[in-house]
Protein backbone atom coordinates (compact mmCIF):
# COMPACT_ATOMS: atom_id res chain seq x y z
CA UNK A 1 0.00 0.00 0.00
CA UNK A 2 2.85 2.33 0.79
CA UNK A 3 4.57 2.10 -2.33
CA UNK A 4 1.03 2.15 -4.55
CA UNK A 5 0.41 5.69 -2.04
CA UNK A 6 3.97 6.96 -3.42
CA UNK A 7 2.91 6.24 -6.78
CA UNK A 8 0.09 8.03 -6.45
CA UNK A 9 1.56 11.41 -5.23
CA UNK A 10 4.06 11.16 -7.76
CA UNK A 11 1.26 11.43 -10.24
CA UNK A 12 0.03 14.17 -8.07
CA UNK A 13 3.22 15.91 -9.05
CA UNK A 14 2.85 15.15 -12.84
CA UNK A 15 -0.79 16.79 -12.25
CA UNK A 16 0.73 19.96 -11.04
CA UNK A 17 3.40 20.23 -13.69
CA UNK A 18 0.37 20.06 -16.31
CA UNK A 19 -1.29 23.05 -14.15
CA UNK A 20 1.70 24.96 -14.38
CA UNK A 21 2.47 23.61 -18.51
CA UNK A 22 -1.53 25.36 -19.55
CA UNK A 23 -1.46 27.80 -17.05
CA UNK A 24 1.66 29.36 -17.86
CA UNK A 25 -0.36 31.57 -20.27
CA UNK A 26 -1.87 32.82 -17.63
CA UNK A 27 1.17 34.13 -15.83
CA UNK A 28 3.23 35.35 -18.85
CA UNK A 29 0.74 35.86 -21.83
CA UNK A 30 0.23 40.15 -21.40
CA UNK A 31 3.95 40.27 -20.55
CA UNK A 32 5.22 38.46 -23.75
CA UNK A 33 2.08 39.64 -25.94
CA UNK A 34 3.24 43.54 -24.69
CA UNK A 35 7.32 42.45 -25.22
CA UNK A 36 7.80 43.46 -22.03
CA UNK A 37 9.99 40.54 -21.92
CA UNK A 38 11.35 37.32 -23.88
CA UNK A 39 9.02 33.89 -23.82
CA UNK A 40 11.77 32.34 -21.92
CA UNK A 41 12.71 34.94 -19.42
CA UNK A 42 8.72 35.89 -18.83
CA UNK A 43 8.60 31.73 -17.55
CA UNK A 44 11.63 31.94 -15.42
CA UNK A 45 10.22 35.31 -13.90
CA UNK A 46 6.52 33.47 -13.46
CA UNK A 47 8.20 29.71 -12.02
CA UNK A 48 10.23 32.31 -9.46
CA UNK A 49 6.65 33.78 -8.20
CA UNK A 50 4.88 30.58 -8.65
CA UNK A 51 7.27 28.81 -6.66
CA UNK A 52 7.46 31.78 -3.87
CA UNK A 53 4.03 31.51 -2.92
CA UNK A 54 4.85 28.83 -1.11
CA UNK A 55 5.83 30.99 1.86
CA UNK A 56 3.75 33.05 3.99
CA UNK A 57 0.22 32.48 3.31
CA UNK A 58 -2.21 30.47 4.52
CA UNK A 59 -3.56 27.16 2.75
CA UNK A 60 -7.46 27.42 3.11
CA UNK A 61 -7.61 26.46 -0.83
CA UNK A 62 -6.09 22.91 -0.01
CA UNK A 63 -7.99 22.34 3.38
CA UNK A 64 -11.07 23.62 0.71
CA UNK A 65 -9.76 20.36 -1.61
CA UNK A 66 -8.89 18.13 0.93
CA UNK A 67 -11.80 17.99 3.24
CA UNK A 68 -14.69 20.37 1.87
CA UNK A 69 -15.63 18.66 -1.43
CA UNK A 70 -15.98 14.60 -0.90
CA UNK A 71 -16.75 13.34 2.53
CA UNK A 72 -13.98 12.27 3.40
CA UNK A 73 -15.59 8.31 4.25
CA UNK A 74 -15.38 7.69 0.13
CA UNK A 75 -11.94 8.49 -0.38
CA UNK A 76 -9.22 6.01 -0.84
CA UNK A 77 -5.87 6.24 -2.88
CA UNK A 78 -8.16 4.31 -6.08
CA UNK A 79 -10.49 7.45 -5.93
CA UNK A 80 -7.52 10.00 -6.06
CA UNK A 81 -5.65 8.45 -8.62
CA UNK A 82 -9.25 8.13 -10.88
CA UNK A 83 -9.28 11.97 -10.07
CA UNK A 84 -6.09 12.62 -11.18
CA UNK A 85 -5.70 10.40 -14.35
CA UNK A 86 -8.81 11.95 -15.41
CA UNK A 87 -7.89 15.29 -14.93
CA UNK A 88 -4.40 15.06 -16.40
CA UNK A 89 -5.75 13.57 -19.61
CA UNK A 90 -8.52 16.43 -20.52
CA UNK A 91 -5.44 19.29 -19.34
CA UNK A 92 -2.87 17.49 -21.57
CA UNK A 93 -5.66 17.21 -24.40
CA UNK A 94 -6.70 20.85 -24.26
CA UNK A 95 -3.70 22.00 -23.98
CA UNK A 96 -2.20 20.56 -27.37
CA UNK A 97 -5.45 22.06 -28.68
CA UNK A 98 -4.47 25.68 -27.62
CA UNK A 99 -6.85 26.19 -25.09
CA UNK A 100 -6.72 27.78 -21.56
CA UNK A 101 -8.83 25.58 -19.67
CA UNK A 102 -9.70 25.25 -15.87
CA UNK A 103 -7.39 22.87 -14.59
CA UNK A 104 -9.17 23.17 -11.62
CA UNK A 105 -12.18 22.56 -12.54
CA UNK A 106 -10.58 19.50 -14.29
CA UNK A 107 -9.35 18.04 -11.20
CA UNK A 108 -12.52 18.93 -8.99
CA UNK A 109 -15.03 17.35 -12.26
CA UNK A 110 -12.82 14.41 -12.25
CA UNK A 111 -12.90 14.47 -7.74
CA UNK A 112 -16.41 14.81 -8.13
CA UNK A 113 -17.07 11.94 -10.90
CA UNK A 114 -15.33 8.99 -9.18
CA UNK A 115 -16.80 9.88 -6.23
CA UNK A 116 -20.24 9.20 -7.38
CA UNK A 117 -19.32 5.93 -8.58
CA UNK A 118 -18.26 5.09 -5.22
CA UNK A 119 -20.36 6.71 -2.40
CA UNK A 120 -23.66 8.22 -4.80
CA UNK A 121 -24.84 11.61 -4.96
CA UNK A 122 -24.77 11.83 -1.07
CA UNK A 123 -20.74 11.52 -1.22
CA UNK A 124 -20.67 14.96 -2.47
CA UNK A 125 -20.84 18.26 -0.55
CA UNK A 126 -23.03 20.32 -2.00
CA UNK A 127 -23.04 23.78 -0.54
CA UNK A 128 -19.34 24.02 -0.86
CA UNK A 129 -19.17 22.57 -4.48
CA UNK A 130 -21.82 24.96 -5.49
CA UNK A 131 -19.87 27.79 -4.11
CA UNK A 132 -17.08 26.26 -6.49
CA UNK A 133 -19.85 26.42 -9.37
CA UNK A 134 -20.78 29.97 -8.83
CA UNK A 135 -17.02 31.13 -9.32
CA UNK A 136 -17.25 29.30 -12.33
CA UNK A 137 -19.69 32.17 -13.73
CA UNK A 138 -18.00 34.59 -11.42
CA UNK A 139 -14.38 34.69 -11.97
CA UNK A 140 -14.41 35.91 -15.69
CA UNK A 141 -17.20 37.89 -14.72
CA UNK A 142 -15.35 39.80 -11.77
CA UNK A 143 -11.65 39.50 -14.00
CA UNK A 144 -13.60 41.57 -16.93
CA UNK A 145 -15.07 44.39 -14.33
CA UNK A 146 -12.20 45.09 -12.78
CA UNK A 147 -9.87 44.83 -15.49
CA UNK A 148 -11.52 46.88 -17.31
CA UNK A 149 -12.41 49.49 -14.64
CA UNK A 150 -8.78 49.47 -14.02
CA UNK A 151 -7.67 50.27 -17.56
CA UNK A 152 -10.25 53.01 -17.39
CA UNK A 153 -8.57 54.54 -14.47
CA UNK A 154 -5.19 54.25 -16.23
CA UNK A 155 -6.39 55.72 -19.20
CA UNK A 156 -7.47 58.88 -17.73
CA UNK A 157 -4.49 59.64 -15.21
CA UNK A 158 -2.63 58.96 -18.20
CA UNK A 159 -4.22 60.81 -20.39
CA UNK A 160 -2.07 63.99 -21.00
CA UNK A 161 0.87 61.93 -21.36
CA UNK A 162 2.64 60.70 -24.59
CA UNK A 163 2.17 57.10 -25.85
CA UNK A 164 5.88 56.55 -25.61
CA UNK A 165 6.31 57.65 -22.05
CA UNK A 166 3.42 55.53 -20.79
CA UNK A 167 4.56 52.55 -22.52
CA UNK A 168 7.53 53.11 -20.81
CA UNK A 169 6.45 53.48 -17.56
CA UNK A 170 3.61 50.39 -17.78
CA UNK A 171 6.79 48.25 -19.31
CA UNK A 172 8.71 48.45 -15.86
CA UNK A 173 5.19 48.23 -13.63
CA UNK A 174 4.12 45.15 -15.79
CA UNK A 175 6.93 43.35 -14.43
CA UNK A 176 5.44 43.49 -10.70
CA UNK A 177 1.97 42.92 -11.89
CA UNK A 178 2.92 39.73 -13.62
CA UNK A 179 4.78 38.73 -10.21
CA UNK A 180 1.63 39.59 -8.37
CA UNK A 181 -0.46 37.83 -11.09
CA UNK A 182 2.13 34.87 -11.23
CA UNK A 183 2.35 34.58 -6.88
CA UNK A 184 -1.33 34.58 -6.93
CA UNK A 185 -1.51 31.64 -9.19
CA UNK A 186 0.63 29.66 -7.47
CA UNK A 187 -0.86 30.11 -4.30
CA UNK A 188 -4.38 29.20 -5.76
CA UNK A 189 -3.35 26.44 -8.00
CA UNK A 190 -0.57 24.70 -6.37
CA UNK A 191 -2.98 24.68 -3.22
CA UNK A 192 -5.29 22.40 -4.94
CA UNK A 193 -2.79 19.72 -5.55
CA UNK A 194 -1.61 19.87 -2.04
CA UNK A 195 -5.16 18.98 -1.50
CA UNK A 196 -5.43 15.87 -2.89
CA UNK A 197 -2.14 14.85 -1.49
CA UNK A 198 -3.42 16.00 1.68
CA UNK A 199 -6.65 14.47 0.91
CA UNK A 200 -4.86 10.89 0.29
CA UNK A 201 -2.38 10.71 3.15
CA UNK A 202 -5.38 11.17 5.36
CA UNK A 203 -7.23 7.99 3.80
CA UNK A 204 -4.80 5.64 4.96
CA UNK A 205 -4.22 6.03 8.68
CA UNK A 206 -1.12 4.56 8.85
CA UNK A 207 0.74 7.50 6.28
CA UNK A 208 -1.67 10.07 7.89
CA UNK A 209 1.07 11.80 9.94
CA UNK A 210 3.11 12.38 6.45
CA UNK A 211 0.16 14.66 5.93
CA UNK A 212 0.63 17.42 8.64
CA UNK A 213 3.47 19.90 9.76
CA UNK A 214 3.13 18.58 13.30
CA UNK A 215 2.90 14.99 12.38
CA UNK A 216 -0.45 14.26 14.78
CA UNK A 217 -3.82 12.87 13.43
CA UNK A 218 -7.06 15.42 13.11
CA UNK A 219 -4.46 18.53 12.11
CA UNK A 220 -5.60 20.70 8.89
CA UNK A 221 -1.55 22.17 8.57
CA UNK A 222 0.14 20.42 5.59
CA UNK A 223 2.85 19.23 5.88
CA UNK A 224 6.10 21.57 4.66
CA UNK A 225 6.92 18.68 2.46
CA UNK A 226 3.60 18.64 0.77
CA UNK A 227 3.84 22.26 0.21
CA UNK A 228 7.10 22.42 -0.89
CA UNK A 229 6.96 19.69 -3.91
CA UNK A 230 3.54 21.33 -5.19
CA UNK A 231 4.89 24.82 -5.71
CA UNK A 232 7.91 23.18 -7.09
CA UNK A 233 6.34 21.12 -9.56
CA UNK A 234 4.12 23.86 -10.73
CA UNK A 235 6.98 26.41 -11.23
CA UNK A 236 8.41 23.41 -13.31
CA UNK A 237 5.14 23.17 -16.02
CA UNK A 238 5.25 26.53 -15.48
CA UNK A 239 9.02 27.26 -17.09
CA UNK A 240 8.40 24.77 -19.61
CA UNK A 241 5.20 26.55 -20.91
CA UNK A 242 2.30 25.56 -22.84
CA UNK A 243 3.24 27.91 -26.11
CA UNK A 244 -0.01 26.82 -27.93
CA UNK A 245 -2.46 28.50 -24.78
CA UNK A 246 -0.06 31.39 -24.16
CA UNK A 247 0.10 32.49 -28.12
CA UNK A 248 -4.29 32.01 -27.28
CA UNK A 249 -4.30 34.72 -24.68
CA UNK A 250 -1.71 36.68 -25.65
CA UNK A 251 -2.20 37.36 -29.12
CA UNK A 252 -5.78 36.21 -30.56
CA UNK A 253 -8.06 37.70 -27.70
CA UNK A 254 -7.02 41.22 -28.38
CA UNK A 255 -3.98 43.56 -28.88
CA UNK A 256 -2.18 44.16 -25.30
CA UNK A 257 0.01 47.39 -24.95
CA UNK A 258 2.10 47.52 -21.51
CA UNK A 259 -0.58 49.68 -19.99
CA UNK A 260 -3.43 47.03 -20.66
CA UNK A 261 -0.92 43.84 -19.52
CA UNK A 262 -0.74 45.97 -16.28
CA UNK A 263 -4.46 46.16 -15.59
CA UNK A 264 -5.50 43.01 -16.84
CA UNK A 265 -2.31 41.36 -14.96
CA UNK A 266 -2.73 43.48 -11.54
CA UNK A 267 -6.89 42.59 -11.92
CA UNK A 268 -6.47 38.68 -12.22
CA UNK A 269 -3.87 39.17 -9.54
CA UNK A 270 -6.09 40.77 -7.20
CA UNK A 271 -9.31 38.90 -7.74
CA UNK A 272 -7.69 35.29 -7.52
CA UNK A 273 -5.54 36.86 -4.13
CA UNK A 274 -9.02 37.71 -2.66
CA UNK A 275 -10.99 34.76 -3.54
CA UNK A 276 -7.99 32.41 -2.18
CA UNK A 277 -8.42 34.39 1.48
CA UNK A 278 -11.75 32.94 1.54
CA UNK A 279 -10.28 29.22 0.56
CA UNK A 280 -12.62 29.58 -2.70
CA UNK A 281 -10.56 27.23 -5.74
CA UNK A 282 -11.43 29.73 -8.21
CA UNK A 283 -10.34 29.25 -11.81
CA UNK A 284 -7.25 31.57 -12.42
CA UNK A 285 -7.52 30.90 -16.35
CA UNK A 286 -10.91 31.98 -15.94
CA UNK A 287 -10.31 35.37 -13.97
CA UNK A 288 -7.47 36.40 -16.55
CA UNK A 289 -9.04 35.81 -19.48
CA UNK A 290 -11.98 37.82 -18.45
CA UNK A 291 -9.51 40.40 -17.08
CA UNK A 292 -8.21 40.61 -20.86
CA UNK A 293 -11.67 40.70 -21.94
CA UNK A 294 -12.06 43.17 -19.79
CA UNK A 295 -8.96 45.62 -21.06
CA UNK A 296 -10.20 45.18 -25.02
CA UNK A 297 -13.42 46.19 -24.36
CA UNK A 298 -12.32 49.46 -23.19
CA UNK A 299 -11.26 50.66 -26.59
CA UNK A 300 -13.89 49.03 -28.28
CA UNK A 301 -15.95 45.93 -29.17
CA UNK A 302 -14.32 44.88 -31.97
CA UNK A 303 -10.90 45.22 -30.29
CA UNK A 304 -11.51 41.73 -28.90
CA UNK A 305 -12.02 38.81 -31.08
CA UNK A 306 -14.95 37.12 -30.03
CA UNK A 307 -15.06 33.92 -31.88
CA UNK A 308 -11.95 33.20 -30.10
CA UNK A 309 -13.57 33.71 -26.44
CA UNK A 310 -16.42 31.68 -27.95
CA UNK A 311 -14.26 28.69 -28.27
CA UNK A 312 -12.45 29.61 -24.74
CA UNK A 313 -16.12 29.13 -23.19
CA UNK A 314 -17.12 26.23 -25.00
CA UNK A 315 -13.61 24.43 -23.28
CA UNK A 316 -14.88 25.90 -20.19
CA UNK A 317 -18.25 24.30 -20.20
CA UNK A 318 -17.54 21.18 -21.16
CA UNK A 319 -14.34 20.71 -18.39
CA UNK A 320 -16.57 19.92 -15.51
CA UNK A 321 -18.98 17.72 -17.22
CA UNK A 322 -15.79 15.50 -19.45
CA UNK A 323 -13.85 15.31 -16.77
CA UNK A 324 -16.52 13.93 -13.87
CA UNK A 325 -17.31 11.63 -16.80
CA UNK A 326 -13.65 10.60 -17.29
CA UNK A 327 -13.51 10.75 -13.33
CA UNK A 328 -16.04 8.15 -13.41
CA UNK A 329 -14.79 5.60 -16.52
CA UNK A 330 -11.34 5.68 -14.88
CA UNK A 331 -12.57 4.82 -11.37
CA UNK A 332 -14.77 1.91 -12.31
CA UNK A 333 -11.94 0.67 -14.32
CA UNK A 334 -9.26 1.23 -11.68
CA UNK A 335 -11.39 -0.42 -8.91
CA UNK A 336 -11.90 -3.58 -10.99
CA UNK A 337 -8.85 -3.88 -11.92
CA UNK A 338 -7.80 -3.61 -8.51
CA UNK A 339 -10.29 -6.05 -7.51
CA UNK A 340 -8.67 -8.66 -9.92
CA UNK A 341 -4.89 -7.94 -8.81
CA UNK A 342 -5.76 -8.39 -4.67
CA UNK A 343 -8.24 -11.07 -5.20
Amino acid sequence: MITYVCIIVGIALVFDFCNGLNDAANSIATVVATRVLSPRLAVLWAAFFNFVAAFGFETHVARTIGKGLVVSEVIDPNLILATLVSAIVWTLICTRRGLPISVSHALIGSLAGAAVVKGGVKALIWGKLGTVALFIVLSPVIGLTVGWLLMVALLWLCRNRTPRGVGRVFGVLQLVSAALYSLSHGLNDAQKTMGIIFALLISVPALEHYATHSGSTGSDELAWWIILSCHGAIALGTYFGGWKVIKTLGHRVTKLQPIGGFAAETAGGLTILGVSALGIPVSTTHTITGAIFGVGTTRRLSAVRWSVGADIVIAWILTLPVAAAGGAVVYAAIRLLYGIVTS
